[in-house]
């Protein structure tokens, strides 16, 4: 897992500065059961933390899609609009020749009609012993519009109604983001206070380059990447103080002229395929299977991205998460 101890290290200094996280309790623990050693809490922490992530990077999907289900919607709204004019214009074409017909005679059955249902209207004026009398391409217009409008009319609310399973969808991974989190919280919470200070104690430091060799859009996108180290991690987050993993990639190559989107699974459909041998600096490479991480490229074998929320936007090895691909975006 990514720099357990790094990440441990970083978030038990958080605690120390800020004091007692308030968190979700998930569980009680016996005095019968043993104190958790500082390997386990390393363990757990890293899993659930990836937990968290991949639960904020499905939140990253459902948004995008709940976005392009809006656009669709209202389109698909206006369009319904739209034909439903035009129905109402080839109804009113076909009841003013149906009054012509009945000019000087009773028109009884002609209200009758008129103030009939859209499908009903239709259906009964076929009947009508006139009808031949009308002008047959009134009659195919109004049945063609109907059947258009009402296609329209169903796509419209089948969209609303994905639209709504979306937004639950999202509440739902948030949820669970946030679970993950405190859960992990805790764990690093129950740890001895010896057992914190040895953890205080190891070095944290990676090395960061003082520079990347890098020029053009690849070196927009790393200058802003590499600028953001130290902030912290927050899921759904793209800058300016917190981000998270593919809203910094995301902000990066912004900076480059490059729209990329808020996730880490679409940004791996986002450019060219890279084989590792390839790897250029700005390269964005991705990690675990499904994807649910990604991070920048910098050179020699190390990458720059936002870790987790408690190691936030640091620099690491190409290495340290299991690695799947790279993209070279633009």
């Amino acid at each position: 897992m990514l720099n357990g101890r790094n990440r441990i290290t970083a978030a038990l200094a958080t605690l120390a500065v800020t004091g007692s996280v308030a968190l979700t309790v998930t569980g009680s623990q016996t005095p019968a059961q043993a104190e958790p050693d500082i390997d386990t809490v390393e363990e757990r922490v890293d899993r659930l933390m990836h937990e968290a992530e991949q639960a904020s990077e499905r939140y990253n999907d459902a948004r995008i899609e709940l976005e392009e289900l809006n656009t669709e919607l209202d389109s698909l709204k206006a369009d319904r609009d739209r034909q439903g004019d035009v129905l109402d214009g080839v109804r009113s074409d076909v009841r003013d020749a149906m009054i012509a017909q009945y000019q000087g005679q009773s028109l009884g059955t002609a209200g009758q009609l008129l103030e009939s249902g859209t499908g009903q209207f239709l259906t009964e004026l076929s009947t009508v012993s006139t009808v031949n009398d009308l002008q047959d391409s009134l009659l195919t217009e109004y049945g063609t519009e109907l059947e258009a409008y009402t296609i329209r009319r169903d796509q419209t609310d089948k969209r609303r109604a994905k639209v709504s399973d979306l937004e639950a969808q999202l509440k739902d991974e948030k949820t669970t983001a946030d679970d993950k989190l405190a859960e992990a919280e805790e764990l690093l919470d129950e740890l001895e206070a010896e057992e914190r200070e040895e953890l205080l104690s190891r070095d944290s430091s990676t090395r960061v380059p003082a520079d990347v060799p890098a020029s053009g859009r690849a070196g927009a996108a790393i200058q802003y990447a590499m600028a953001q180290t130290g902030k912290a991690y927050v899921y759904g987050a793209a800058g300016p103080s917190a981000f998270d993993c593919s809203g910094l990639t995301m902000m990066a190559w912004a900076q480059a002229g490059v729209s990329l989107p808020h996730s880490s699974s679409a940004q791996y459909s986002s450019g060219t395929r890279i084989a590792e041998s390839q790897l250029a600096p700005g390269d964005l490479v991705f990690y675990y299977s499904p994807i649910s991480h990604v991070g920048m490229y910098i050179g020699n074998g190390q990458i720059v991205h936002a870790a987790n929320p408690g190691t936030g936007v640091v620099v690491s090895d190409l290495h340290s998460m299991p690695y799947v691909g790279a993209v070279r975006p633009g």
